[in-house]
């Protein structure tokens, strides 16, 4: 019998559900590849501990950028590592696996992670648009008719949608999310303080100090990096209220973008959103008091779920649970 799998394919994790199982596998989008001999060195968790600490010959890659396939080579590789590694196929069955993709993807770019899908794993492959999954995965009845509004912000795309009979409404897919903030707060420690440091650190301030609003200038992080001047080694002390300075620009992109959404919601859902709320999902949400910012710019209860890192996996395992039932939408 064929397995059921559900691929979150996200630019900073890839997270697989397995029908009867839940989510079995949580690693970095990263591939380690030796560019002499073009060989594939580490997958995942192996590979993102390299990330910064390499050799010449070695390369760190992130095959995913902004949400879609940008090395289809080396996407290929790595689903077919994470899936081999599950241990899901067999000489009679092969997985029906479900992946997901941004509001905005292109048809081409649609067709590329199929076939992505379709050459790690072998089987029948369903593409569904993340937003969609991601409010099923945050226990959302999106097929009833009544407006859901989901705000997914994961590493490469914040997507935002409003859903009803099971469909998007509205929405609106931007490229500004987890890996945009990382590198605001990279570009902002370079210039306000004259220091080079790597993404791993400035992942690092994001989760420790990150937040949206009223941030605490008595929260503090100590930043080691190569000083620009000197060229030698450097620590500065960095505080919650300058990274939430470092990454204001982009977090009013993630609230007028969810303005225009709003505004372009028929009123009927409007009212269901008023009385329901607005759904707050993927790694992104977690950044300190986003859900309050997003409740008092929309003027709308803005909800996390419970799981905000895993909505999108567990809505694919949902969604395939329920393929027959669901397949017209």
């Amino acid at each position: 019998m064929a397995k059921y799998l559900g691929i979150d394919l996200g630019t900073a994790n890839v997270l697989i559900d397995v029908k009867g199982e839940g989510i079995v596998l949580n690693e970095p989008s990263i591939v380690a590849i030796n560019s002499r001999t073009n060989d594939v060195v580490a997958v995942g968790k192996d590979a993102y501990e390299m990330v910064g600490r390499t050799p010449a010959n070695i390369t760190a890659i992130r095959p995913l950028k902004d949400g879609v396939i940008a090395d289809f080579n080396i996407t290929e590789k790595m689903l077919q590592y994470f899936i081999d590694k599950l241990n899901v196929k067999s000489f009679f069955s092969k997985p029906v696996t479900m992946i997901c993709a941004p509001t905005n993807v292109t048809p081409v770019e649609q067709k590329s992670i199929i076939e992505a899908a379709e050459q790690a794993g072998g089987g029948k492959v369903y593409l569904q648009l993340e937003p969609k999954v991601a409010a099923v995965g945050a226990g959302l009845d999106i097929f009833k008719p009544q407006g859901n509004m989901v705000i997914d912000i994961g590493g490469g795309t914040s997507d935002i949608a409003v859903l009803s009979m099971g469909d998007v409404v509205t929405s609106r897919s931007m490229r500004f999310a987890g890996d945009k903030m990382t590198l605001a707060i990279q570009a902002h420690v370079k210039q306000s303080h004259s220091l080079i440091i790597g993404e791993r650190t400035a992942e690092e301030i994001k989760k420790q100090i990150g937040s949206a609003m009223c941030g605490n200038e008595s929260n503090t992080f100590s930043a080691s990096g190569i000083d620009i001047i000197s060229g030698l080694p450097k620590e500065i002390t960095l505080n919650e209220k300058e990274v939430e300075e470092a990454l204001s620009d982009g977090v009013t992109q993630i609230v007028e973008s969810a303005k225009t959404v709003l505004e372009e919601t028929p009123p009927e859902l409007s009212a269901d959103i008023i009385d329901r709320g607005i759904m707050l999902t993927g790694g992104g949400a977690l950044l300190k008091n986003l859900d309050k910012l997003l409740s008092k710019e929309l003027e709308v209860p803005v909800l996390m779920t419970d799981r905000p890192l895993d909505s999108v996996a567990l809505g694919t395992g949902i969604l395939l649970e329920n393929i027959e039932k669901h397949k017209k939408y």
